[in-house]
């Protein structure tokens, strides 16, 4: 079963989230919106979301684990690109709730990649 370890029930739960999350950034305008709602953020979501579905329909465990902790890395990242003004803060215009989200969401992608066996 491709659901038999935390990894993999992670990224099954994730994956379809980032999708969503993509969708709903481009139909809720951004003056409405908690998160940013830039079209590359949107996009972002899209491709990351789509590409951890590919991963888990694979069943490599080993792309599971790396997808959970590179993709929680990348979030831990943009908190820190967001306070920091680095790239692509201009393109992606977080919030402070986008900052809170990364910091959590990629502190548990990160935990469970390394300890979710």
């Amino acid at each position: 079963m491709i659901f038999d370890n935390l990894n993999s029930l992670t990224l099954a739960i994730f994956a379809p989230i980032l999708v969503l999350i993509g969708i709903l950034g481009f139909v809720i305008p951004q003056n409405k919106s908690l998160t940013s709602g830039a079209t590359p953020y949107n996009i972002f979501h899209l491709l990351f979301g789509l590409i951890g579905a590919i991963i888990i329909l694979t069943g490599n465990e080993g792309a599971v684990r790396a997808f959970n902790i590179g993709f929680g890395l990348i979030d831990l990242y943009q908190a820190v690109a967001s306070f920091a003004n680095l790239f692509p803060k201009q393109y992606f215009k977080w919030t402070r709730v986008d900052d809170v989200l990364h910091v959590v969401i990629g502190a548990l992608l990160v935990l469970i990649g390394v300890f979710g066996q």
